[in-house]
């Protein structure tokens, strides 16, 4: 079975699929899809719209609470958890904000004796879905060779190539094994994470001044900026998480960045632009945010406490995702299709 060579769906076309009917299964593993994804009024709308949702999760979050026609939650091993498989105690890697790979080794007993890792959920997944179709039973054993090498396949008898999905599961290193070969800068996967730190992923400019370029200098290019300007009486604002939050997993309701304390529904809003509005700090019972976009649609995130704020005039700041229901799922980036979280023209409305 070849691979498919169509692109698939990034966050926004992926609401959009299923917003439009043209996706009907969603399947999150880990995060907090709903929570995280801009227009939450659409989104919602559209996961529920889904004949099955799917969560893989080792806590439970707002997605859950958004289901489609039937809805399974399958709990999973964290990994700060002990994870034994059949070969036995596992080890995951992970990757920082710098590239750089080290091993993660659980150490706490796991939440519960029935709970699976997420490696064991996919694989399982995979060994049933592919089975069915390739007319294979779930759990049937390969071919000679093909537990050896994944990509094994006997051309004369026009056999499929088969994975040994449980094999992969019960011992991790055989994933890295296939990584390294196919990579760049994973070989050697298994010595590199044994080293205390980890290993770097490999960067031409930086470790070696190298570019990728036919003159093999780096290509310096001048872009127009669109500046976005803002009509009377509104704000651009830029969506950004607190101190003490990690994306959408809230943690507290204290930001020591900002000097905010016990509080996330707020509005940073620079102290000249408030003289301007006719608003003052903390002013009585708040302000709604509301966005204005080209659709002429009503986006509305209800009573934020004003906190006085040197930020660039014209300009505003609030938490996400308690502002993500002001991001329109159709404003996006030119190439990228990213969500414009940071550039929303809002406008402050006091609260009666």
């Amino acid at each position: 079975m070849a691979p498919p060579r169509h692109h698939g769906h990034d966050t926004v076309d992926a609401i959009r699929a299923m917003r439009d009917g043209r996706a009907k299964v969603f399947v999150g593993l880990g995060g907090n899809f709903v929570a995280a994804t801009p227009d939450s009024a659409v989104t919602e709308a559209a996961v529920r719209s889904c004949r099955l949702t799917v969560q893989i999760s080792t806590k439970l979050n707002r997605s859950h609470a958004v289901t489609g026609e039937i809805a399974l939650i399958l709990p999973t091993l964290g990994r700060t958890e002990v994870d034994v498989q059949a070969a036995g105690p596992q080890v995951v890697t992970v990757e920082d904000s710098m590239g750089s790979v080290h091993a993660s080794r659980g150490t706490l007993a796991p939440a519960g004796p029935a709970l699976r890792s997420e490696v064991a959920i996919v694989t399982g997944l995979a060994a049933t879905t592919l089975a069915a179709r390739l007319g294979r039973r779930p759990g049937a054993t390969a071919r000679a060779g093909a537990a050896a090498d994944p990509t094994w396949a006997d051309p004369a008898a026009r056999v499929v190539p088969v994975v040994d999905w449980s094999g992969l599961a019960g011992d991790y290193r055989r994933i890295r094994a296939s990584i390294a070969r196919g990579v760049l800068g994973f070989d050697r996967f298994e010595e590199k994470i044994a080293e205390p730190g980890g290993f770097l992923l490999p960067h031409r400019p930086r470790d070696a001044r190298e570019f990728d370029t036919p003159s093999g200098r780096a290509v310096l290019t001048v872009n127009q900026l669109a500046v976005l300007r803002v009509p009377p009486g509104h704000l651009l604002l830029q969506t950004v998480r607190s101190h003490d939050q990690y994306n959408t997993t809230i943690y507290g309701r204290d930001d020591r960045y900002r000097a905010v304390r016990g509080a996330r529904r707020v509005v940073l809003v620079n102290p000249d632009d408030l003289a301007a509005l006719g608003l003052a700090d903390g002013d009585g019972d708040g302000v709604d945010l509301v966005s204005v976009w080209t659709d002429g649609v009503e986006r509305r995130a209800e009573q934020f406490r004003i906190i006085a704020y040197p930020t660039a005039r014209d300009c505003a700041a609030a938490y996400f995702p308690e502002t993500n229901v002001l991001v329109p799922l159709d404003s996006t980036a030119e190439r990228s299709n990213t969500p414009t979280s940071k550039s929303i023209v809002v406008r402050l409305e006091p609260r009666p």
